[in-house]
């Protein structure tokens, strides 16, 4: 089973930029689509961004596009989040995960989560 490592969350000032990384273990990363997710305190689970396999096919949340991109490397098994503009209301856990089946934009499509990285903005 593919276990996710994110790293690269923090606290900066509102109009701030962080890029989060998340490192899959195993050989198949590739064959995978994935995307990133975030929770507020409170809040239910929000779709952040999706990356297809190779890279070629990306998606984005409302609340974030146009200053958040998705990236991956395959060759390095990672899948990062570039956080550009950032606001206070950006302020959550940042989970990375595996698409197992289903709508980009749903959490229940994806099978397999990271432990999660905390950013923080602050106004």
């Amino acid at each position: 089973q593919v276990q996710l490592v994110e790293s690269g969350g923090g606290l900066v000032q509102a109009g701030g930029s962080l890029r989060l990384s998340c490192a899959a273990s195993g050989r198949t990363f590739s064959s995978y689509d994935m995307g990133w997710f975030r929770q507020a305190p409170g809040k239910e689970r929000e779709f952040v961004a999706g990356i297809g396999r190779s890279g070629g096919i990306t998606y984005a949340g409302d609340s974030v596009k146009g200053r958040f991109t998705i990236s991956r490397n395959n060759a390095k098994n990672t899948v990062y989040l570039q956080m550009n503009s950032l606001k206070p209301e950006d302020t959550a856990v940042y989970y990375c995960g595996i698409y197992y089946s289903g709508s980009w934009y749903d959490e229940r499509s994806v099978g397999s989560w990271g432990q999660g990285t905390q950013v923080t903005v602050s106004s």
